[in-house]
């Protein structure tokens, strides 16, 4: 592991005024790993990972849109939908280096944490072969609208936090460190640190802009596993926090089960992540 690393920050423009932020690791090896968080996260989640993985492999780390240092477009309607998603993917791939633009040989090993794994299935299908390896954490696998019973609106009432916990930077990071204290570091400090902005009244609220978040819950509920899956040709790998329930229909995958305290594999499990992600 490499524990004082720094990430160097760059930006990809997918389109005029669109820009797409990611963290570039460094690390040698191919095929070369993107890693995509989950909602109201950012690329800093990943840094127990990658930390494990830059002595084997290039490393980045992208910024979903509306999410980090990543753009976050108003438009009305299609600004957050797979199509758009996947651009920025690739996007993030190819600006990085990771993917050469011409290079139909260069592969890529797609990571993807919660619904940043319904992004990297979305993106290994339309990469088809150029696509090395999908790795789903802790997501990717299920129709959320089937499993968890409910309407995108009582989903978004479910992802607010609880007044204590943002009323102060404090509150929230002792929130955080609580939910495993003996994997809170200095990596966790940040990764926390970036979901949320201080406000001059000393409370916190979540970075993610609102819009952004709603959109991209509305894109989670049309994913279609069975659908999406079936034009992956990548071997797939699944990472489970609880018992998994891929439901019916669903091409078969490796899901392994993970014994750890909830969601946030990368910091509960990270090296168990990084060994699926380099298939040791």
């Amino acid at each position: 592991m490499e524990p004082s690393l720094e990430p160097a920050g760059f930006v990809v423009e997918v389109r005029p005024g669109d820009r797409i932020h990611f963290l570039d690791w460094g690390g040698r090896g191919e095929p070369g790993v993107l890693l995509i968080h989950g909602l109201s996260n950012t690329s800093w989640s990943w840094a127990p990972v990658a930390r494990r993985l830059v002595a084997r492999r290039r490393v980045v780390a992208m910024d979903l849109r509306g999410h980090g240092l990543s753009d976050a477009p108003t438009a009305p309607t299609g600004a957050y939908e797979a199509s758009d998603l996947v651009a920025d993917v690739i996007a993030a791939a190819e600006g990085s280096g990771l993917l050469g633009a011409d290079a139909t040989t260069a592969q890529v090993v797609l990571v993807g944490h919660g619904f940043g794994a319904i992004v990297a299935a979305w993106a290994a299908a339309e990469l088809g072969e150029r696509c090395a390896r999908l790795v789903l954490v802790d997501g990717g696998w299920e129709d959320i609208a089937t499993t968890s019973g409910l309407e995108v609106d009582e989903f978004l009432r479910g992802l607010d936090e609880p007044p204590e916990v943002l009323a102060s930077l404090d509150a929230f990071l002792a929130d955080r460190r609580g939910y495993d204290p003996a994997s809170w570091d200095a990596d966790q400090d940040r990764a926390a640190r970036a979901t949320v902005v201080e406000t001059p009244a000393g409370r916190v609220v979540p970075a993610t802009r609102p819009h952004a978040l709603e959109a991209s819950v509305r894109a989670m509920f049309e994913y279609r596993p069975a659908d999406v899956r079936a034009r992956v040709v990548a071997p797939i790998v699944g990472l489970a926090a609880t018992s998994p329930t891929p439901g019916p229909g669903l091409p078969p995958i490796e899901i392994v089960r993970l014994d750890a305290v909830g969601h946030n594999l990368m910091r509960y499990r990270p090296d168990e992540v990084t060994a699926a992600i380099l298939g040791s």
